[in-house]
């Protein structure tokens, strides 16, 4: 039983290992007329459909086949830089379906709604940044790491507080003043 697992175990290895190696001119092309393919079946199943659920079935369509693309490209040129846009295609392809999904609401609700998405987006981005600086580095890069998180930090913070203030404007008064002063504190602008 305990050679049975080894075995099991050993055959997995292999199979993750020849999967994480980088693919070759013909494999490349081959998956990325799949995606070619699969983009257009997709987008065709969106014609049925009417209004704003036709945008937001486009929009994930699209979202869809450029995290296709950009993973395609990480797995035939791998590189710290290639799983960044990964990363990246993923918020931009978020924030396009969540901005789509928006668009049924109105008023300050929906300015919340793209506020915050831009938000999520933005911590997205910053994350995906910090974590090819990280992949990049050694010893002599510690300086750069920690320059990127303090600007990740920054850009997050920022797009919280958008956020956050956005939502004191559904409100009047005391009640916006005391919700705008909330914020600031929360997150430290002045």
């Amino acid at each position: 039983m305990k050679s049975k697992l080894i075995m099991l175990t050993l055959a997995m290895s292999c199979a993750f290992a020849v999967n994480a190696m980088a693919l070759t001119k013909d494999e490349y092309k081959a998956q990325k007329d799949r995606v070619e393919a699969d983009y257009k079946a997709s987008r065709d199943k969106c014609k049925t459909l009417t209004a704003n659920a036709r945008e937001i079935c486009q929009a994930e369509a699209k979202g869809a086949e450029k995290v296709a693309k950009a993973q395609l490209e990480a797995q035939y040129k791998p590189s710290p830089g290639h799983d960044q846009q990964v990363a990246e295609a993923k918020a931009d392809a978020a924030y396009d379906i969540a901005k789509e999904k928006c668009d049924d609401l109105s008023g300050n609700a929906k300015d919340v709604c793209v506020k915050d998405a831009k938000a999520a987006r933005t911590t997205a981005k910053a994350d995906a940044k910090v974590s090819k600086v990280s992949a990049e580095a050694n010893k002599d890069k510690a300086g750069a790491i920690a320059d990127a998180k303090k600007d990740a930090r920054a850009d997050k913070n920022d797009a919280r507080y958008k956020a956050a203030k956005e939502r004191c404007d559904a409100m009047t008064g005391s009640a916006k003043d005391a919700c705008e002063a909330e914020a600031k504190a929360k997150f430290g602008v002045k």
